[in-house]
């Protein structure tokens, strides 16, 4: 699949964020109905909100590092809340194209673009200290290769390609190993709201409910290790 994603082109969502289009695969990084109020709406208000209500650090997963806009607005929602970042990353998006995304220009303060730079400049495989509070470990693997250790993360967002362009990370033995790497009451959020992943979800260990989705989506999942 690596050559698929050799002509990203650079596109505006409705918000008036960026995203990226994979001709390819028919498939965009982010909902066209905006890539930031997406983000914000599935992994930050429905995922890192409540995981930080009962944990003064977290340790969280991504799947699909991208563009880096999930790691960028869970930095900036951080504040002094230690956060371990780790993000999984097979096909990594060009630095010249990352930075090209207006993500900074849009959602931060003076100084933000040279710290959103920092997330795509950081090396991989290796913690990276992007700001005091704020660790990135960025892991240049395939989902099938990970190997996380038990109980490990508090929060996991989960924002692979879809199911049409990608079905094998969908899987309930995905999701098992999710379970296997999450601690005990960790939340895992997804954008997709399919039945096969719920219940694949479900059969892997987790309590799942259907939550309202984004704008221009009716539904998402969180699920959550009780």
């Amino acid at each position: 699949m690596s050559n698929d994603f050799g002509n990203r082109q650079l596109i505006t969502t409705a918000d008036g964020s960026h995203s990226l289009f994979v001709p390819a695969l028919n498939e965009h990084y982010h909902s066209v109905h905006g890539a930031v109020q997406e983000s914000l709406h599935v992994f930050l208000r429905m995922g890192f909100d409540e995981a930080v209500k009962n944990h003064a650090s977290l340790r969280i997963l991504e799947i699909g590092f991208g563009t880096g806009l999930n790691a960028w607005l869970t930095l900036l929602a951080a504040g002094n809340t230690q956060v371990h970042y780790t993000s999984l990353e097979a096909y990594p998006v060009e630095t010249k194209q990352a930075l090209a995304l207006n993500y900074p220009a849009r959602e931060g303060a003076q100084g933000n673009a040279e710290i959103f730079a920092a997330l795509h400049h950081a090396a991989w495989n290796d913690d990276v200290k992007i700001s005091p509070a704020f660790t990135l470990h960025k892991i240049h693997s395939t989902l099938e290769n990970f190997a996380p250790a038990p109980g490990q993360f508090h929060l996991i967002y989960f924002d692979a390609f879809a199911p049409r362009v990608q079905p094998e990370l969908w899987t309930q033995e995905v999701f098992e190993k999710m379970f296997h790497a999450s601690a005990a009451g960790a939340i895992i959020t997804t954008y997709c709201a399919k039945g096969q992943v719920r219940r694949n979800m479900q059969a892997a260990g987790f309590v799942v409910e259907r939550l309202q989705g984004p704008p221009g989506k009716r539904e998402m999942l969180r699920g959550r290790k009780e």
